[in-house]
């Protein structure tokens, strides 16, 4: 098939066209080609920039795809010129989303049926994608666009561009720092590696009964803290300080009744939906303290789901779909990111800022 992919050079897209390319389809990528990547041979490269819309007119005008898969979509106006352009000129649509999207809930693991959060909880890049969706399924029951949403989660894997995951927990490994847990340690979290990402995409093309339909693609992988800490360690061949951090302390902190300095946050931008200022500038502090937990213990949308909850999601309906299992688990997926640390030469290269850790540290250690 000949394929489109907008993207395509950075983590989840760069795995994606490896997939593809591997799976025999003619490929073809369009970015602004400011990153390096090792791309497969014979793969077919436009360069534009999508957020100036007469050039992507003029790079994509008249181009036909049987399956373009938009990686780099997070509001609404980036596929409404992909429908301008490519409207009965595309056999399948298939856009990427985020498992943010879902509401909090109490029973798990969350599915495709699963309701979305667009309250004052969610923050602009889920709401983003959120509206993205609404507007790509109104077109699919009013003309049969051919679009397929795919939620992601947590992706684990080389060159992840979100080095605050396994980055930064090997590199507090390699220095003998000690490691911080929430609570008692027993909160799960999900990864799926991103070459198993990328195969799900690859298996999905072309396919018109995915049509107007969202499939999650997780990996039913879901280590507890303390799980996803040790396997690290036995990878790397060390062993791993824990140091509990009791849960009032957590509680306090994801309240907001304990200020520490953030240091340099790695925190998103983020819209609090608020008319009341002096809310508004509350709710941002603690929802910026919340994010960086999330580097201390990796967690999906803090803004959503509380420090001690599993937030799990089902691929069973992807799975009745194509014929994809991971072929990763855990431990295959630090030993492939160790790897690559270790050749990038990161523990030397990359730093990271310990400045709200070492609050914590000697806050329940006092």
């Amino acid at each position: 098939m000949k394929i489109l992919v907008m993207g395509g050079t950075q983590f989840n897209g760069l795995a994606a066209v490896h997939a593809l390319v591997k799976a025999g389809h003619d490929v073809t990528i369009l970015n602004r080609g400011q990153t390096e990547a090792q791309l497969p041979e014979g793969l077919n490269r436009l360069y534009g920039d999508r957020t100036d819309h007469d050039q992507m007119r003029s790079v994509l005008g008249g181009l036909e795809f049987d399956v373009i898969y938009d990686l780099t979509a997070y509001h609404r106006a980036d596929s409404e010129l992909m429908v301008e352009i490519f409207e009965g000129r595309v056999g399948h649509y298939i856009c990427a989303s985020s498992t943010v999207i879902y509401a909090h809930g109490e029973v798990g693991p969350y599915t495709e049926a699963s309701p979305l959060e667009s309250g004052e909880d969610q923050i602009e890049y889920g709401q983003g994608k959120i509206d993205l969706e609404h507007y790509l399924f109104g077109l699919h029951r009013e003309r049969n666009f051919p679009v397929t949403m795919v939620p992601f989660s947590m992706v684990f894997g080389p060159r992840n561009i979100i080095p605050d995951r396994e980055q930064r927990m090997m590199t507090r490994l390699s220095q003998g720092r000690p490691i911080l847990v929430p609570g008692d340690g027993s909160t799960m979290l999900q990864v799926t590696h991103v070459e198993d990402q990328g195969r799900a995409l690859a298996l999905m093309a072309g396919l018109d009964e995915s049509h107007g339909e969202r499939y999650n693609i997780c990996a039913p992988i879901y280590p507890t803290d303390i799980g996803y800490i040790q396997t690290m360690a036995n990878v790397l061949g060390v062993s791993a300080d824990m140091r509990f951090i009791p849960h009032d302390v957590m509680d306090a902190l994801w309240e907001g009744d304990l200020s520490f300095d953030l240091g340099e946050s790695t925190a998103p931008k983020i819209d609090i939906r608020s008319s009341d200022e002096g809310k508004k500038l509350r709710a941002g502090r603690n929802l910026k303290m919340k994010f960086q937990l999330s580097t201390v213990a990796q967690r999906l949308a803090p803004n959503i789901h509380r420090w001690n909850h599993s937030s799990l999601f089902s691929s069973e309906k992807l799975t009745g779909l194509v014929d994809w299992k991971p072929e990763h688990d855990l431990k295959s997926m630090v030993e492939h990111v160790w790897d690559w640390y270790q050749r990038e030469n990161l523990a030397e290269t990359q730093t990271f800022d310990w400045t709200f850790e070492d609050q914590i540290l000697a806050h329940i250690t006092e």
